[in-house]
Parts: C-alpha cells; structure tokens; sequence
C-alpha cells in the first residue's frame, strides 16, 4: 500500500532539487519507516485504557465525596497519559503512526477529539513547520513566535509589550495551554481552504457531542472539574516540550537563500535526554532532530533510529536542568548566530 507522503518532505525534496546535499548517512533514517499495526495498536491499547480508567476514578472521588485534592493528584498522570495521546495524533497527522493512510485518518480525528485539536487544521500548520522551520523568512507556522534583535528593537511600544507577554512563561506555558486548547484551536487558521475549516467544524461538534454525553452521565460540575486541570496539565507541558524543541542553547535560524535543512534538523532541533518513564509519556518526541530529520518514522522507531546511526548520537544532549535555562532566551541575534535574552 503506498503512504502519503507529507508537505514537510516534498518542501525538502524541493530545496534538494535546487542543491542540498544530505551525508551518507541520512539515508540510513529510511529503515525505520514501516509502521507497525501491533505496536500501535498497543500504544492505542496502553495509553487509551489508563487515560479512561483514571477518568472513572477521578469522576468517583467526586462521586464520594473526597477531598478536591485528591482528583487533582489523579489529574497528574491521567494529564500525563493525554500528553502521550497527543504524540500518538501527531503520528497521525504525519501519517507515519499506522501504514494505511485512512486508518491514520480516523485516529487522527479520534484522538483530535480527545486532546481539542483538529485533525486537518494542525496537519496544515505542522507539516509546514516541518518545512520552514528555523527560516526566518517563513515564520509563523505552528512554531513559538520569534522576533530577531533587530526587529524587536525597531518595533513600536505596544508590539514590544505584547511580545514581551507572549514570551513570559507563565503565560506561554500557564495561561497559554487553556486559551489554545480551549479557544485557540475552535478557530481555523486564516491560510486553510475548506477541507481544513470543515474538519475544525466537525471537531468542535465531536468535542461538544463528547461534553455533552459526559455531563449527562455524570454532571456538568465534575466534567468540568476533571477535564479542567487534565488539559491545562497536559497542554502545558506539551507547550513546553514544543518550546525547548526549539529554543534552547546553541539553536538555529537563517535567511530563506541560506536555509538548510539539515542544519534545520540538526542544529535547529534539540535532543531533549528525558528519564525513560518521561520518554514513555512524550512518545519519544524527545529525540526530536531526528524527527525533523525524517517525520516518517513513527514515534515507537525514534529511539531505534538513533540508537543505530552513529551521527544522530554526536548531537549534544539538552537535559531537564539545563532545558530549565530556555526561558531566558527571548531573540535571535543575526549578527552573534544565536538566541539571547532581552536587551
């Protein structure tokens, strides 16, 4: 059956066209492409099954009379089980997850009920983040908002402060998790045609269906008050993880005539070295330069992939403490060729 292949790749097929190289090497990326129907039907099976069962079991605390902490202790890993949903809809969304591409389709839209993402709307920004990321003259698909130096300083007062709001972590991370799973992702993204609107459309009425069902069975009060923190939990650290992906130490970005993915890749994507039990609940999207380096290996092939080619392993690794440093770095800099805090 053939897959389909991704607006990501064909970007870079084109870039190729007109003169990049890519080492020995990356060719070996392609052995890890075939998508496995038992792996991830268990990472639907270990994932799904839990993310229900500490629903119930929040909803029951509720039911019982249990303190409110208690529910929000078991926010913590059912928030940490719908972080790891979300990795498994980006499989999807780059239809790497399954092989068939309308099987791909339907957990896409599936799992973009549970984690409040449109299947068809994110495909169209994150495939092109895919290929335009660190290209300072492509910004602005489904990436962080990032200014140069130059164009912060030249801005007026007011687009300095709503950059400055924007780039402040406890709104990035904080506030910004409920506004763009709540809100945000309600509305189709001004680029879109139609097939991407109607799919935003039809999410939103999934969603709603799903609200609906819940508070009918157990109330409008503990649907909120378990779905609530599980999301704002879980989209924040999913805003961070996207965040040090590509705001760290060390980054990338160049001019549209001077880009190159492979620098893009490799030097503009960081290797987040996560604990293994976190590297299970992020599906690996840790390794991240790999990623970026070819999207269609499915997440459950990343650590195989970089376990086997030499190259990927050179790539210094970003740890938690010092990922924790990100928060500093504001701009980039043309001039030094790299990120820096505010002036």
């Amino acid at each position: 059956m053939a897959i389909h292949e991704p607006e990501s790749i064909k970007i870079v097929k084109e870039k190729t066209k007109t003169g990049q190289t890519w080492p020995d090497w990356h060719q070996q990326l392609k052995n890890f492409h075939d998508s496995n129907m038992s792996e991830a039907s268990l990472q639907l099976l270990n994932t799904l099954v839990p993310y229900f069962c500490l629903w119930y079991l929040m909803f029951r605390s509720i039911q019982l009379g249990y303190s409110y902490i208690w529910t929000l202790i078991l926010a913590i890993p059912a928030a940490a089980f719908l972080v790891r949903l979300f990795i498994l809809f980006h499989d999807c969304v780059h239809n790497s997850f399954f092989r068939s591409k309308s099987a791909n389709t339907f957990f896409g839209y599936l799992l973009g009920v549970l984690v409040f993402t449109s299947f068809e709307d994110w495909r169209f920004t994150h495939l092109r983040h895919h290929g335009t990321y660190a290209n300072l003259d492509s910004r602005g698909f489904g990436d962080i908002w990032t200014m140069t130096l130059k164009e912060y300083e030249n801005s007026s007062i007011m687009k300095k402060f709503r950059y400055r709001l924007y780039r402040n972590p406890f709104l990035l991370v904080g506030l910004g998790a409920i506004f763009n799973f709540l809100f945000y992702n309600r509305i189709p993204d001004l680029r879109v045609k139609r097939k991407e609107r109607i799919g935003v459309i039809l999410t939103n009425l999934l969603i709603l269906a799903v609200a609906l069902t819940a508070a009918r069975i157990i109330g409008w009060r503990a649907y909120l008050l378990i779905q609530l923190p599980v999301l704002w939990l879980a989209g924040g650290v999913g805003i961070w993880l996207f965040y040090v992906q590509h705001q760290f130490e060390g980054g990338y970005w160049s001019r549209k005539n001077e880009w190159d993915p492979l620098r893009a890749a490799m030097e503009g994507s960081s290797f987040y070295n996560l604990p293994a039990v976190l590297r299970w609940f992020s599906g690996n999207i840790g390794y991240h330069h790999v990623h970026h380096l070819n999207p269609m290996i499915p997440n459950y092939h990343l650590k195989k992939c970089f376990d086997s080619v030499p190259e990927l392993r050179a790539k210094e690794p970003l740890t938690i403490k010092k990922s924790l440093h990100s928060h500093r770095l504001k701009l980039w800099d043309e001039n030094l060729q790299k990120m820096v805090a505010f002036p």
